[in-house]
């Protein structure tokens, strides 16, 4: 039978871990400025954690219509799905294991995910971050829930993203949270420009924008205006840029497509200030043919 739940009572344990880690987990310093911020525009899977009554469910409902998110709360997964869990540490580890796995399914397909729940101990979020890593935000706005069980389990996190402190409504924090996660593409930065045909764009081509961005951090991919010159040019630009589009979905935020006139060369003077560089890929992803693979989709389509 689930372990029944026990009613408020505050903690001296949580009171005095929460204000030793609080340095550990201000806003945004999970990472600095100047560490990974690869990392956290890759993350796709988002935690939001604290004591229940601290607002939770509000700021996850916020920020999902922000991110256009799956949202995976606590109190729905249990009624429908982890129905056979009760609020034991070992039931609470696997009940976290399974959120877990839920959004690890969604963010696969490009999708963000949003978790919703408790949470309390390390062991949870071990279990939780067991199939990938993924964005923490520690809503830290009481004292003590509601259930005195949690209370004296709870056990504040050593890291996280963001903490939500009692100022700020939870659309002031969702905007926050999504400022983070959801990289835009800023002109100003440095940049990895990609000039091609891309008819049509495939492997070779996303291999050799991901390492780009793995160098640069963001990417410019123009497509030369050659669609319908001849037949090694089948596709127009909104063609062009729907595939690259889809290929590139994991990266949103971190590149542009524009379209070029049919450039043929490419001239630079001394100090141009940019650097003009081969990327050497194997010799797998560099004998794929775009020429082969319209060929196949001729066949396909019986053209």
């Amino acid at each position: 039978m689930p372990t029944k739940r026990a009613g408020r009572t505050s903690c001296p344990r949580f009171r005095s871990a929460r204000k030793n880690k609080l340095a550990a987990c201000v806003l945004g310093d999970r990472v600095s400025a100047d560490q990974d911020i690869t990392r956290v525009n890759r993350l796709k899977k988002i935690l939001i954690m604290g004591l229940p009554g601290a607002g939770k469910t509000t700021l996850a409902t916020a920020l999902k219509a922000r991110l256009n998110a799956v949202l995976f709360n606590a109190d729905e997964i249990r009624q429908n799905i982890n129905r056979d869990l009760g609020f034991s540490l070992e039931d609470r580890i696997e009940h976290a294991r399974r959120m877990g796995w839920l959004c690890d399914q969604v963010t696969t397909t490009g999708a963000y995910a949003i978790a919703d729940f408790i949470c309390p101990t390390p062991e949870t979020r071990a279990a939780f971050l067991a199939g990938g890593d993924a964005f923490i935000v520690w809503v830290d706005r009481i004292e003590a829930g509601r259930f005195s069980d949690t209370n004296q389990i709870f056990v504040p996190p050593d890291h996280c993203d963001v903490r939500v402190t009692p100022s700020g409504t939870a659309e002031y924090w969702a905007e926050r949270v999504a400022e983070r996660v959801r990289p835009v593409f800023d002109p100003r930065k440095p940049t990895a420009l990609f000039i091609g045909r891309f008819q049509p764009f495939h492997g070779g081509h996303l291999a050799l924008v991901r390492e780009g961005l793995h160098r640069v951090g963001q990417a410019c991919v123009a497509v030369r205006n050659t669609g319908g010159l001849d037949d090694s040019n089948p596709f127009d630009f909104e063609q062009v840029r729907a595939r690259i589009e889809h290929a590139l979905r994991m990266y949103e935020g971190r590149f542009i497509i524009t379209p070029l006139p049919n450039i043929t060369h490419v001239f630079y003077g001394r100090d141009v200030g940019y650097v003009v560089e081969r990327i050497e890929l194997d010799a797998k992803i560099e004998s794929i043919s775009a020429t082969k693979i319209r060929d196949l989709m001729k066949s396909r389509h019986g053209t």
